[in-house]
């Protein structure tokens, strides 16, 4: 092999590991364990590769007109209308966006990332994987590259980050089924290990609690926040000793699992059960139930995310903001309170 041509991807196939993974080892990044660290420095021993730092900057300045967009779920038609929010934005401002879904996997995250900084990306806005930590995002904000952590909240990572009010949503949810006259109200869907669950599970508790209800641990089924996973926590939640009347879903997509699953149990949505969902997607309003839902407004949260990070970038300088946007309870037939579609303001 001629070492003068030797490049990234030649060190990757001989090391047998991801390009992504040499730039992190190039990068001096932290992320990168010492076995395969060691394993790439050897091939780029042997090869004799020489990383040109200055050639890799001017790259980066040369492309300057580039965004980079992660999502966790690109299944989920929420992150779709997130997605076109920011385009509204991007697009309109001069910008190409480089979109990838990290399909909930920190190590396809930091990949995706490590990629994306190759590219020369201005800046990334980052809706964070399951288990992402604060140093997973280090590397950006010591590079000076403005990011913004939409609809879930990293602890202690010094980046932008936007997302709704979960606990206000949750809670004024929870009010309008207790006073529909329902006392056995469950939470289903969603996994337990992410800021969003937590939050929207203590609006949930508090709520019952303020009616002086109980809020069992049982009434807490966690499933995959998909329809699926909707279909299988209601099958569980139907079970119970004392079955619930009425639910709290995590999100739209388990709400209309939920639907799904009482259908098959001979129940049907808004008359023998009532159901509430979270996002307050497209489909919601045409479902049949229409569904009850808690609306987020994704496509305005994008264009929010867009524009912070748009601040950031022409800032020229990265100052860390946290915005938490309001949200509203959308009215309609699933909770079985009526044909006509009504809204409310939360009041936090």
């Amino acid at each position: 092999m001629n070492k003068s041509r030797v490049t990234v991807v030649d060190i990757a196939r001989a090391a047998g590991v991801s390009k992504s993974t040499v730039s992190l080892v190039l990068q001096a990044s932290p992320l990168v364990n010492e076995a395969t660290r060691a394993r790439v420095n050897a091939v780029i021993r042997e090869l004799g590769y020489v990383y040109n730092r200055g050639a890799a900057n001017l790259r980066q300045s040369a492309s300057s007109r580039i965004i980079g967009i992660i999502v966790n779920d690109l299944t989920n038609s929420f992150f779709a209308e997130l997605a076109v929010g920011m385009d509204m934005v991007m697009q309109s401002a001069g910008y190409v966006q480089f979109l990838s879904n990290s399909a909930e996997s920190v190590d396809r995250q930091r990949e995706v990332i490590a990629s994306m900084r190759e590219h020369g990306i201005a800046g990334l806005i980052l809706s964070p994987a399951r288990g992402t930590e604060a140093a997973d995002l280090k590397p950006l904000a010591a590079s000076g590259i403005p990011v913004v952590a939409v609809v879930r909240n990293v602890v202690g990572a010094k980046v932008s980050t936007l997302f709704s009010d979960n606990y206000a949503g949750a809670k004024d949810a929870v009010r309008h089924l207790v006073s529909l006259g329902h006392t056995r109200i469950a939470f289903l869907g969603g996994i337990a290990n992410t800021t969003v669950f937590t939050e929207r599970v203590e609006g949930w508790r508090d709520a019952l609690s303020e009616a002086g209800l109980a809020a069992p641990d049982r009434l807490v089924i966690g499933t995959a926040a998909s329809r699926a996973g909707g279909v299988a926590a209601i099958e569980r939640a139907l079970l119970l000793p004392e079955a619930p009347t009425a639910a709290l879903c995590f999100n739209d997509a388990a709400a209309f699992g939920v639907c799904d699953g009482l259908r098959a149990a001979g129940k049907e949505p808004g008359r023998d059960f009532a159901v509430v969902g979270f996002d307050d997607v497209i489909e919601a309003e045409t479902a049949v139930p229409a569904l009850t839902t808690v609306s987020v407004d994704p496509q305005g949260m994008g264009r929010r995310a867009a524009q912070l990070l748009l601040k950031q970038i022409n800032a020229g300088r990265v100052e860390p903001e946290t915005i938490v946007s309001s949200v509203r309870l959308v009215v309609r037939q699933s909770c079985g309170a009526g044909q006509t579609d009504r809204t409310r303001r939360i009041s936090a």
